[in-house]
């Protein structure tokens, strides 16, 4: 027999927009805490939790049918406790029950995500998104409600066993092989080279069937490897193919937003055309990184075009009036999936008149509508083909349309800012300022940097995520290593003595805090995190780069220019310890690739000293050069507070320049053209 139990909804103070989503729901909600599995122990229920994003459609879909119905409501009160968690906020809740609903189901996961747990957040069943009504052989949701928690009360012996199970495969797979004397060796690097090439798709680019994601780290990957041969008497061509192919065909296709810049989260189909339209900071931060090298390397306008449209998509639409970055936007408005972007063909010629059959035949619109009826805009034809005059009336019919569609209803925005992924953004504005020489893109990253420095960094500890200038949550791995990643970037368009002062307290407090001293490498979580039934070493790259990988490298690199050897050390620890998974399946840990190609051969640094004009002229050179191995730091004669590895590199004349390997310089030089030859060979 159901009790009715009272509703009681507890989201309402939280600064999560996603869990705001669901404060007026009729569902007993708790956040995240002990709160909740002592309520769970006192009442003797199951726990049930759901996981998942502001911007995420099916979790939108699942809140409609079930969260904000009042009779399942009631069933999931007078059964469960129930618990809602933000993945972006609390990514350790996320990682660890994805991976058990992996080991329970034998399915990868997503989101929604539905698992039940017992008091001691151990889970012993889960799923993702269920239906209201049975339907394609998932249960109706509040069928499924009362069958586990049937289950749950009558098999307490069982459950206890196959909790214990589970907890012990997850020792399993954390353990690693011995390997703290491992050889390492470029052999990851040819492997995952070749696996490339064997799953690339040659007509549409990327790697794999549909659903298609952005894996920025992988063009990246490539275009390193066509870098690295292309002195040599023979360029690794394909590598260098496969990175531009995909990128041309996602800047032409519609998970590139034709009119605004910036990238969806991934395309339902194997051209790139339809996405799933929400858009994520992550990924534009990432993909900016990669469109600026792409420019650097190939001089294609294409490239050039997509990095400052991008940055001005992230300036425009996701920077907030403190200077930092939004999360995301939904990939619904109206309650209607891509109803944003989508476009009938009479509102394109009402608004564009003349110009109308110009813009219809660029953007396809003179084929069968692609989307529900409308048309997703993507590039039918080359834009650097067509003449000056055609060009520019382009430009005006899309920011004609742009403001025209900036008047729609919006779709949601999650406004809070997460550490991570501002220093995704960081680093990629900072890149696209390195390759487009646009300063405005250097002021919106250190904008964004100091407000992370003023309002994430306290007291020597950093934190996860802010809302209206309201910081919590203890940082994770992924927040200390990006941050630092995008301090070193940002130190190559515009050095900052303080900066790289802030960067070396973070790796400090990145060794202190998350070091797996007995066995290499970083825990996901803090020494002092909350307890969870399980902490986890991240070795894998997910839709982020790994933790581990971006620590590894950011160390070498740290540890070089301040010639820390505490750095380098914790660097060579951690490839060491991840030696077995990355010699075994390169393609999951590409970041790690890139990492190991830094240890062997070691980061190159340029220090320039000098007087600012001709300091300026000399920067600028060398920046043109796409060099992602090398890094290239423009310090003025009278600079201070320099860190005694740097403030040795005195400044000579108007300008000298010092090429290091490690940290192993050669002679300075005031040559600039002798020093761009030196880079040139060493890298």
């Amino acid at each position: 027999m159901i009790a009715n139990t009272p509703h009681q909804n507890l989201l309402a103070n939280q600064t999560s927009p996603y869990l705001l989503q669901h404060a007026g729901n009729p569902v007993n909600w708790y956040p995240w805490g002990e709160a909740a599995f002592a309520a769970a122990r006192e009442s003797g229920k199951p726990v049930l939790l759901s996981i998942g994003y502001s911007a995420c459609h099916w979790c939108h879909v699942m809140a409609h049918e079930s969260f904000e119905d009042e009779a399942t409501a009631q069933v999931m009160n007078d059964l469960f406790i129930n618990i809602k968690v933000d993945r972006e906020e609390r990514p350790d809740i996320d990682r660890i029950y994805q991976m058990a609903h992996q080991l329970l189901t034998q399915r990868s996961g997503g989101w929604p995500l539905t698992m039940f747990l017992m008091p001691d957040q151990r889970p012993f069943i889960g799923g993702t998104y269920f239906p209201p009504t049975e339907s394609h052989g998932m249960p109706a949701f509040r069928t499924l409600l009362a069958r586990v928690a049937d289950y749950y009360h009558q098999r307490q012996v069982e459950l206890q066993g196959q909790s214990q199970a589970l907890v012990e495969a997850f020792v399993r797979i954390d353990q690693t092989p011995d390997s703290p004397t491992a050889t390492l060796t470029d052999a990851p690097l040819h492997a995952l080279r070749k696996e490339l090439g064997t799953r690339f798709d040659k007509e549409y680019g990327g790697w794999g069937p549909a659903p298609k994601f952005p894996h920025a780290g992988i063009i990246q990957r490539l275009l390193r490897d066509w870098r690295a041969t292309a002195a040599g008497d023979t360029p690794d061509l394909q590598a260098l193919f496969m990175a531009t192919l995909t990128l041309k065909r996602m800047v032409d296709g519609g998970i590139y937003d034709q009119l605004g810049g910036g990238f969806a989260r991934y395309s339902v189909d194997e051209r790139w055309e339809l996405p799933h339209f929400e858009k994520m900071l992550y990924d534009n931060g990432a993909l900016l990184s990669a469109l600026s090298d792409a420019s650097l390397a190939t001089g294609d306008a294409l490239f050039a075009r997509a990095t400052r449209a991008t940055a001005q998509y992230l300036l425009r639409d996701c920077r907030l009036p403190s200077g930092a970055f939004c999360s995301s936007f939904d990939a619904d408005s109206e309650g209607h999936e891509g109803k944003f972007y989508v476009w009938k063909r009479e509102e394109i010629e009402s608004a564009l008149g003349p110009d109308a059959a110009q813009f219809c035949a660029h953007y396809g619109l003179d084929s069968q509508p692609n989307f529900e009826g409308r048309w997703h805009l993507t590039a039918h034809a080359d834009f650097d083909a067509l003449s000056v005059e055609d060009q520019q009336r382009l430009d005006r019919s899309r920011a004609t349309l742009l403001a025209l569609r900036s008047r729609r209803i919006w779709p949601g925005r999650d406004d809070k800012v997460l550490t991570s992924w501002n220093a995704l953004a960081i680093r990629g504005l900072a890149d696209a300022a390195r390759a487009l020489g646009d300063p405005q893109f250097t002021a919106a990253a250190a904008d964004a940097l100091h407000y992370l420095q003023a309002h994430h960094w306290r007291d020597g500890q950093l934190l996860a995520t802010s809302r209206d200038d309201v910081a919590h949550l203890d940082a994770y791995l992924d927040d200390h290593a990006l941050l630092i990643d995008a301090i070193l970037a940002l130190g190559t368009v515009q050095f900052s003595a303080a900066n790289l002062a802030f960067a070396a307290q973070l790796a400090d407090a990145l060794l202190a805090r998350f070091e797996d001293q007995a066995n290499g490498g970083f825990f996901f979580t803090a020494h002092d995190h909350e307890a969870l039934f399980h902490r986890s070493r991240v070795f894998a790259d997910d839709a982020m780069p790994a933790g581990n990988a971006t620590a590894a490298s950011v160390l070498l690199k740290l540890g070089c220019l301040l010639g820390e050897p505490r750095y380098l050390l914790a660097a060579q620890r951690t490839l060491r310890a991840a030696w077995p998974a990355l010699n075994e399946q390169p393609l999951g840990h590409v970041h790690l690739v890139t990492a190991l190609e830094e240890f062997l051969q070691l980061p190159i640094i340029v220090v320039l000293r000098g007087q600012p004009q001709q300091l300026a002229l000399w920067h600028s050179q060398l920046q043109r050069q796409f060099q992602p191995r090398a890094m290239v730091l423009a310090i003025p004669a009278d600079a201070t507070d320099l860190p005694a590895s740097l403030a040795s590199k005195a400044p000579q004349g108007e300008v000298v320049g010092y090429l290091c390997r490690g940290m192993q310089c050669e002679a300075p030089t005031s040559s600039l053209a002798v020093l761009s030859e030196s880079l040139q060979r060493a890298t």
